[in-house]
């Protein structure tokens, strides 16, 4: 009698796990250790929002990058090889937790004692069987630099009023 497993092959059991940490050794080894916030639950994006409110503490997740992908990495991968878009590709562990579209990645910097650059994913896509690894592709988060004195004190009354004049109808 045929097993239950070797419809699919003999990999698809419990011993997914371990092909699972293999990845994530993998990423240890030859990733890149990226900063990773997830938003917290109950909570929505836009691109005015506040990173700092709407977020997790950050955490410490290897991963692989994939910064200009080929069309045949594309199609391996599954992703719409045509397209031909300038895309970010990240590999992160499966059991990631809270992982979503809107979480944020900060990769560090090349250059010594910079910041590192934030980027948020835009889109997730795994494989159905037997899938290890997560691939989101990311782009650049820009911030606004306004001074506080200008979008928290609002003391100054150096703005202009319109009056209207019904007379002027």
């Amino acid at each position: 009698m045929e097993q239950e497993f070797d419809k699919y092959g003999i990999l698809l059991n419990k011993d997914i796990k371990l092909h699972r940490k293999h990845f994530k050794e993998f990423a240890k080894l030859h990733g890149i250790k990226c900063i990773y916030r997830a938003p917290i639950p109950g909570k929505t994006f836009d691109t005015h929002g506040d990173l700092e409110a709407n977020y997790q503490p950050g955490i410490v997740v290897n991963t692989i990058f994939h910064e200009h992908p080929d069309q045949k990495t594309m199609k391996k991968m599954g992703w719409v090889a045509e397209l031909q878009e300038d895309q970010i590709l990240i590999e992160v562990p499966y059991d990631l937790a809270d992982i979503q579209v809107g979480a944020l990645f900060i990769v560090p910097s090349g250059i010594d004692n910079a910041e590192g650059r934030v980027f948020r994913v835009i889109s997730m896509q795994t494989i159905m069987v037997y899938p290890y690894a997560i691939t989101c592709a990311i782009a650049p988060e820009y911030f606004d630099r306004d001074e506080p004195n200008l979008t928290k004190d609002f003391k100054q009354e150096n703005f202009t009023m319109l009056i209207d004049n019904e007379e002027d109808d």
